[in-house]
C-alpha cells in the first residue's frame, strides 16, 4: 500500500493529543527568561545595573562584571534544571542556530565542578567557514566569533525532558564582517536612534532615544504528517510542486476567521503556551483565507526582540508540531492556487518620551512631528524601493508577490484618503515663498485635517506592500519563511538615511532666515512633490496599476536575481557604509549568499519534479494507461464495434499525449539543468535557472501532471491530493 493510503487510513484513527495545561498567561510569560526582574534576584548591584545601563543605553558591559552577570544567570538556570548552554544566533541560512556546552568543567586537582564564566557568556567561536559567507571566509579560514547581545534577554529551550539555556549574540568573522542577520540589525537601529533623536528634537528636546518597533504577522499552513511524509516535494521543498485544484479551494470564503478545527486547536494552545514560557507576546490567532491556513501575531516590541521572537516561534511551531502528528508548511506558496503565507511586518518608532511618531498628537506641533516622519517614511520608500524589494526577494516570495492578496512585485505607498487629503493640502497651499503668515497652517489646517487617531479613518488594502494603518506602517510584501531583520534592517537604514538628508535641509532653510516650523513645513513641501508617484491608493493586482507603475518609472522586479541587483549598486553601497550598517564586502557577500540560496532551492524543485515524475507518476500513467489498452483489446476481441470503445480510446490517447509530452519535458529540463551547472558565475546561474530551468519547464510540467492526477485512476495516485491535504484533519 502507498503512502498515501497509509496517510489516508492513519488520518482516520484517534491520535493521542498532548495535554496541554490551562494555566493563566500571565503565570507562564516569561517563566523561561532571564528578565530583569529576575536579574535583580540573582544579580548584585553593580551586575544588575551594568546589565540595565547595557539594554537600555546600549553601554558596553566590563568583563569583570560580566562573570558576575554569568554566575547570575547560570544560578538562576540551575533551578530551573538546566545543565547546558548555548549561543543562540541567526546566521544567513535562514535558520537559527546553536552549539551545546556543559556547566561541568573539572578543575587542576580533577574536581567536578559547575562553571559559567564571563568569557563563556560575552563569546564563542563556533566554524565561521560551514556558514554561508559569500567568499569572505573559505574552508580553511574557519575562526568566526559569536558575541553576546544583552538587549535580548537569555531564555531557556525546553526541548523534550531536556533544558539548555540559550543566549542570544551576534555572529561575525574572524576579520569582522558580519555572517548573520541580527548585527546589521542592531547597527541599523542605532543608525535610525541616531538621526530620528536629531529632528525629534526639532519638537521636544527631551528625546533622547528613539526605537523602532515591530508587530509581525505569522502566516503558515498546517498539515497532517503522514500526508507531508508521504509528499516528497513537501518533505524536501517545502511546496507541492504538483497537485491539481481541488473542486473546492477558498472560493466560499468559508474558512477566514472560521471555527478553528479541535486538533488544530489543541496544536496552538501548547505552541502558544511554549512561546508564553519564553516571552513570546502572542495575542491574536485565527483561520486565514485559504484552507488549512491559519495565523498568530504578537503583542509590539522593540524591533531586535521582537526579531528573535519570531524567529524562536517558527522554530517552536515546528517542533510542537510534531509533537500533534502535524507538520507547519511555513513556505510562501505551498499550494497552487490559494492563497500564499506572507508575515506581514508592523513598523513604527517610538521615543524614550513615550510619543509614537506614527501617530497624531492632540496639538498643531505634535502633528507636524508625526507628518514630518510620516513624510520622511514615504521619502524613504520612494527612493530606495529597490533595496526595499531586495530585502523582501526569494525563490519562495517569487510564487507568492502579485497572486491570491499577496502585494505585487512593485513597491507603492498606501496612505488612505485623510492623509491623501492633507499631503495635497500642504503641496497646494504652501507656496515657494515662505514667510510668517504660513504659521497659520500650522495653527489651523494640519490641527483640523489630521485626527488624533487614524486607526479607523482610513480603510485597509490588501493589495498595497507598504501600507499606512493608522499609527504605523504595514510592510505586507515581506514572506512567511523570511527573517524580519533583513526587511527591518533595510528599512530602518533609509529611514535613518532619508532624516539625515532631512536635517541638513532644514538647518540649511534656518540659515536663510526661515522660522524652524517654516523651514519645516518647507522641506516637507519638497518631499511629498518628490516622492509623489510612489503613493499609490486603487488596486495592486490590476494590469491597469502595472502600466502606471511603468509610466511612473517605478521599479517592477519580478524575479529574485534580478531583485537582488540593488542590493550591490553604488547607490546601495553608499547608503550602508555611510551609516556604519554594512561594508560594501558585506553588501557583496550577502548578494552572492542570496543568489546561491536562490539557485539551490530551484535546483532542488527541479529534481524533485524530475524524480516525482519518474517515479509516481509516469509509472501510474502508464500501470492505467496499460489497463485502458487491455480493455479495448479485450472489446475489440469480443466483437463489439469501434463507438462501444471510443471513450475509453478517447481517455487512452489523452493519456498518451501527456506522459509522451510529461517525458520529454522532464528531458528537456534535466539537459537545461546541466547547462546551468556549468555556469561559474552565480548571477549569470542564478539568472540562467530561472529563466532556462524555472519558466519554461515548472508550469509546463505541472500542467501535464495535473491533467494525468485528473485523468489516472486514483487508486494508481500515490501522491496525497489537495483536497486531502487541505481538508482531511
Amino acid at each position: 500500500m502507498s503512502l498515501r493510503f497509509n496517510a489516508l487510513n492513519n488520518i482516520n484513527q484517534p491520535k493521542a493529543v498532548p495535554p496541554v495545561g490551562s494555566t493563566k498567561i500571565t503565570a507562564l510569560f516569561g517563566e523561561n527568561v532571564f528578565t530583569l526582574q529576575k536579574a535583580r534576584a540573582f544579580l548584585s548591584d553593580e551586575a544588575y545595573k551594568s546589565l540595565v545601563a547595557s539594554i537600555k543605553g546600549g553601554k558596553k558591559i566590563d568583563r569583570t562584571v560580566a562573570n558576575q552577570i554569568a554566575a547570575g544567570i547560570r544560578q538562576w538556570a540551575e533551578t530551573k534544571g538546566v545543565t547546558h548552554y548555548t549561543h543562540w544566533f541567526q546566521p544567513l541560512t535562514g535558520t537559527t542556530a546553536e552549539k551545546h556546552d556543559s556547566f561541568f568543567t573539572l578543575k587542576g586537582d580533577g574536581t567536578a565542578i559547575e562553571e559559567f564564566d564571563g568569557a563563556a557568556l560575552i563569546q564563542q567561536e563556533p566554524d565561521a567557514s560551514s556558514f554561508p559567507s559569500g567568499g569572505i571566509r573559505a574552508t580553511f579560514e574557519a575562526r568566526g566569533y559569536t558575541a553576546w547581545d544583552p538587549s535580548s534577554p537569555a531564555f531557556i529551550m525546553e526541548i523534550g525532558e531536556g533544558k539548555t539555556l540559550c543566549v542570544p549574540t551576534i555572529f561575525v568573522s574572524y576579520t569582522g564582517e558580519t555572517l548573520d542577520y541580527k548585527a546589521p540589525l542592531l547597527k541599523s537601529l542605532e543608525a535610525l536612534n541616531k538621526h530620528a533623536v536629531e529632528v525629534a528634537n526639532y519638537f521636544d528636546k527631551n528625546v533622547n532615544r528613539v526605537s523602532a518597533t515591530l508587530g509581525w504577522e505569522q502566516e503558515y499552513f498546517v498539515v497532517d504528517e503522514a500526508m507531508f511524509n508521504a509528499r516528497p516535494d513537501l518533505v524536501l521543498s517545502g511546496r507541492t510542486v504538483f497537485g491539481h485544484a481541488p473542486a473546492k479551494g477558498q472560493q466560499l470564503e468559508d474558512h477566514y476567521f472560521g471555527s478553528i478545527p479541535e486538533r488544530i486547536y489543541a496544536f496552538m494552545r501548547d505552541f502558544e503556551n511554549e512561546s508564553y514560557k519564553l516571552g513570546i507576546p502572542l495575542r491574536t490567532r485565527h483561520n486565514e483565507v485559504a484552507p488549512a491556513q491559519f495565523e498568530c501575531a504578537p503583542i509590539f516590541e522593540e524591533v531586535s526582540v521582537a526579531v528573535d521572537h519570531n524567529t524562536l516561534l517558527m522554530d517552536v511551531m515546528d517542533r510542537v508540531a510534531r509533537r500533534h502528528k502535524l507538520r507547519v508548511l511555513l513556505h510562501e506558496k505551498p499550494f497552487a492556487g490559494i492563497n500564499g503565507s506572507g508575515k506581514h511586518n508592523n513598523w513604527s518608532m517610538s521615543t524614550d518620551t513615550g510619543v509614537n511618531l506614527l501617530a497624531p498628537g492632540k496639538t498643531p506641533k505634535t502633528n507636524l512631528m508625526f507628518l514630518t516622519f510620516f513624510v520622511n517614511t514615504i521619502k524613504a520608500v520612494h527612493d530606495y524601493a529597490e533595496v526595499l524589494r531586495a530585502s523582501i526577494a526569494s525563490a519562495g516570495n517569487d510564487h507568492r508577490l502579485g497572486a491570491n492578496e499577496a502585494p505585487p512585485a512593485i513597491i507603492s505607498v498606501f496612505i488612505g484618503q485623510y492623509l491623501s487629503n492633507v499631503l495635497a493640502e500642504v503641496k497646494e497651499r504652501v507656496g515657494d515663498k515662505f514667510d510668517e503668515q504660513d504659521e497659520a497652517i500650522l495653527k489651523l489646517d494640519l490641527h483640523r485635517s489630521i485626527p488624533e487617531l487614524l486607526l479607523d479613518n482610513t480603510d485597509r488594502n490588501r493589495t498595497s506592500p507598504f501600507a499606512f494603518t493608522g499609527n504605523k506602517f504595514e510592510f505586507r510584501a515581506v514572506g512567511s519563511t523570511a527573517n524580519c531583520a533583513n526587511p527591518m534592517t533595510v528599512l530602518n537604514t533609509i529611514l535613518a538615511d532619508t532624516l539625515k538628508q532631512f536635517k541638513k535641509d532644514v538647518d540649511a532653510q534656518i540659515e536663510k532666515g526661515d522660522k524652524k516650523e517654516i523651514a519645516i513645513m518647507h522641506v516637507l513641501r519638497e518631499y511629498i512633490v518628490a516622492s509623489e508617484k510612489v503613493l499609490f491608493e486603487g488596486d495592486g493586482y490590476s494590469e491597469a496599476w502595472q502600466k502606471e507603475a511603468e509610466r511612473r518609472g517605478l521599479p517592477n522586479v519580478k524575479t529574485t536575481p534580478l531583485a537582488l541587483d540593488a542590493m550591490v549598486t553604488e547607490k546601495s553601497k553608499h547608503l550602508f557604509e555611510s551609516n556604519d550598517v554594512l561594508t560594501h564586502v558585506e553588501l557583496e557577500a550577502r548578494h552572492e549568499i542570496e543568489l546561491e540560496k536562490y539557485i539551490k532551492r530551484v535546483q532542488i524543485e527541479a529534481r524533485i519534479m524530475g524524480e516525482l515524475c519518474t517515479s509516481h507518476v509516469l509509472p501510474a500513467a502508464i500501470k492505467y494507461q496499460n489497463i485502458l489498452i487491455n480493455n479495448i483489446k479485450g472489446l475489440k476481441e469480443i466483437g463489439l464495434n469501434d463507438g462501444s470503445y471510443s471513450n475509453q480510446k478517447q481517455i487512452l490517447e489523452k493519456i498518451s499525449e501527456h506522459i509522451n509530452a510529461l517525458s520529454d519535458l522532464v528531458e528537456k529540463m534535466i539537459e537545461a539543468r546541466k547547462v546551468c551547472n556549468a555556469m561559474d558565475n552565480t548571477r549569470t546561474k542564478a539568472i540562467a535557472y530561472e529563466s532556462q530551468v524555472k519558466a519554461p519547464f515548472f508550469d509546463a510540467i505541472r500542467y501535464r501532471v495535473d491533467k494525468l492526477e485528473l485523468l489516472v485512476d486514483d487508486s494508481f495516485w500515490a501522491l496525497p491530493k489537495y483536497r486531502e491535504m487541505l481538508f482531511l484533519r
